[in-house]
């Protein structure tokens, strides 16, 4: 995408309105909302062409709150401010501990929103109980059926896949994926989407860790494969590392107020990444995370200035 002319630099600023949420990692909480009222950044999904948006929710160890019902409350404000700001895809796993049913009381308080597309994970070591899993997780959500069912860190990926199969050819899900983090096992999950049909894979990537560049997202283009991003913030290292330092002058350019705006859009700004999904349990923090989904992206020269000026300041 081309950086915006004078001519639409002038709009943006006529065009900016309010005040920013307490956005995670800067010290600009008076400074105006961007674009606010433009519309939300989607991509179709390759294997369907559904459109999606470009932000979603991560729910690790953010939701992972149990019964507390302070704890409850909070993130059911962070679901209800993420799905006002445009969202749709929320992601969990059985993995996150009590985030699932965390999830499930938030849709349950919200009367179950039709937009959401609910994303969750196989991730048991015996592809026999990979079924009971599903739906025990299907239950704790307290949906009719996911969205997208993905197997989580490639564990019995083989039985999994062949489980979700079915089931999407069954109607019981929409769409089959396999996730890693860390940037683990990334030879074994080229492989997989070279060999097996895949509607999305889920990969960390984020302005400093970017591995994924080289092999993962040209194949994902190739195979017409969606792209999930997880750790967009190195689970908040980023936006910790940022906190308090102003944002350099092409902030203005993109319409971003904070860091982690700035952090969401280089990301998005990727054509082949189909949504990222920050993690927070800060009502504020979703509604900043959304407004990256909202205006300009950055081209690649203004990417590689947003990569150098962040590696220099972290």
């Amino acid at each position: 995408m081309q950086r915006i002319s004078n001519e639409r630099r002038t709009l943006l600023g006529a065009m900016l309105a309010g005040s920013a949420c307490a956005a995670v990692g800067t010290s600009l909480a008076a400074a105006p909302s961007p674009l606010v009222t433009s519309p939300i950044l989607t991509r179709p999904i390759p294997s369907s062409g559904e459109l999606l948006p470009v932000v979603g929710l991560g729910s690790w160890i953010t939701f992972n709150v149990g019964d507390d019902p302070a704890a409850r409350a909070a993130c059911t404000q962070v679901v209800q401010a993420f799905l006002a700001g445009g969202g749709r895809m929320i992601d969990s796993s059985p993995m996150y501990g009590s985030s699932q049913a965390v999830i499930g009381h938030a849709l349950a308080q919200l009367k179950h929103p039709p937009m959401l597309f609910a994303a969750d994970k196989v991730w048991i070591g015996s592809g026999a109980r990979g079924p009971a899993q599903v739906e025990t997780s299907r239950r704790l959500w307290g949906v009719r059926r996911f969205d997208l069912l993905q197997v989580h860190n490639l564990l019995a990926w083989e039985e999994h896949l062949a489980t979700l199969q079915r089931m999407k050819a069954a109607g019981q899900l929409r769409y089959v994926g396999i996730t890693t983090s860390e940037g683990r096992r990334h030879d074994e999950l080229i492989k997989i989407m070279e060999t097996r049909p895949l509607d999305f894979v889920q990969v960390s990537y984020n302005v400093l860790d970017r591995e994924v560049e080289n092999r993962i997202l040209p194949l994902a283009r190739e195979r017409r494969i969606g792209v999930i991003v997880n750790r967009p913030f190195r689970q908040g290292e980023l936006t910790q590392a940022l906190a308090g330092k102003p944002l350099p002058g092409w902030a203005a350019e993109i319409g971003c107020t904070s860091w982690a705006q700035a952090l969401l859009k280089f990301i998005i700004a990727e054509p082949n990444v189909s949504c990222a999904i920050p993690a927070t349990s800060n009502p504020a923090h979703a509604r900043d995370n959304m407004l990256a989904a909202r205006g300009p992206l950055p081209d690649g020269t203004l990417r590689r200035r947003i990569a150098a000026d962040v590696k220099r300041l972290t």
